[in-house]
């Protein structure tokens, strides 16, 4: 019902969003990799990454710049340079690319189940299939209200993505839930999108900033634009079914840059980003109550770091401190004082 489903979510080091994200990104690699050692599972699938936009635009420059600033390996592609090398592909004449071979993409879902399984292994106990209904504050910790339970705790760590501005209400003009649709169209020839032979990609151009995959899953080529039709939405209300306005949004960038895709929509999903004012991510105390801690809100871009954030987390809540760097993501950034 929130953001983290389905089959893949991509992963990329050539971060257009900004080079300060880059050193997560690369602890990040390592623990999914730590994480599949230890689970047994294939959870991420590299194919290179595509980032493409006109000379000037945010996805273009911004990646080219983290490539610089971190010294990515990586190549600067033509659009010829990328039909050529990768058939699916057909960006518009003039447009350029970025390609870094480390990206590729997550399988969501089994990652979860992973994580889910080593923490009970470690001795973790896991309660799905109850609503929170709130928290209070209480001498030397919180106590977190459950539907006919209580669980009483020193710390309270709040990764509620859509419904975190319910849980802490003092976030709420901070927070903008978003209905974001992805579909999965048929191809004429399989081929060109099988992985190894098709980058994730993100790809600016006149309607907006594109994401997708190869097929992986599920049958089909899978496409989504960021702030998809920017409809603002309550996460327990919000319209959930698919429709032909939603569709035709995507169907714009496959018929001009994947026309072997251009079949008819197969599958289709609607999730939620939950964004903040400058699409960056929270990961701080809470004001008026330090022993909450407040992991969330990150506006569409969030989940390849889960596993650094864990990481965070756990540095947080046990030793009040972290050698990464999350300043970029403190409440203080935000101008208006936050009520507890």
């Amino acid at each position: 019902m929130g953001s983290s489903h389905g089959h893949s979510r991509i992963i990329r080091l050539a971060y257009f969003e900004h080079p300060s994200y880059v050193p997560l990104l690369h602890r990040s690699f390592e623990l999914w990799r730590e994480l599949e050692a230890s689970s047994g599972e294939r959870l991420l699938n590299v194919t290179g990454s595509i980032d493409a936009g006109w000379p000037g635009s945010r996805v273009f420059e911004g990646s080219l710049q983290s490539c610089r600033v971190h010294d990515l390996e990586h190549e600067i592609l033509t659009a010829q340079d990328v039909a050529a090398r990768f058939p699916a592909y057909r960006l518009p004449e003039g447009m350029h690319a970025i390609f870094q071979p480390d990206g590729g993409f997550l399988d969501p879902e089994r990652c979860i189940a992973a994580h889910v399984a080593l923490a009970r292994s470690s001795g973790a106990e896991v309660t799905t299939g109850q609503r929170v209904l709130g928290w209070t504050r209480a001498q030397g910790g919180v106590v977190v209200h459950l539907d006919g339970e209580d669980v009483r705790a020193r710390q309270l760590v709040t990764c509620a993505g859509p419904w975190t501005a319910k849980i802490l209400p003092g976030l709420a003009t901070l927070l903008r839930p978003e209905r974001q649709v992805v579909a999965w169209f048929a191809t004429r020839e399989p081929g060109p999108f099988d992985p190894g032979n098709f980058p994730v990609f993100v790809m600016e151009s006149g309607p907006g900033i594109f994401y997708g995959f190869p097929m992986h899953g599920t049958p089909g080529f899978k496409i989504g634009k960021y702030h998809h039709r920017g409809e603002l939405v309550d996460p327990d209300s919000m319209d959930r079914s698919v429709h032909d306005a939603d569709e035709d949004v995507l169907r714009e960038c496959v018929r001009e840059v994947f026309p072997l895709a251009n079949g008819p929509m197969l599958h289709s999903s609607a999730c939620i980003f939950t964004n903040t004012p400058d699409e960056h991510f929270i990961i701080d105390r809470l004001p008026g109550a330090p022993e909450v801690l407040v992991v969330s809100a990150c506006s569409g871009h969030g989940f390849k770091f889960c596993s650094v954030i864990g990481e965070i987390v756990a540095d947080l809540v046990t030793r009040d401190a972290t050698s990464h760097d999350i300043t970029p993501f403190g409440l203080g950034r935000f101008p208006t004082p936050l009520p507890s």
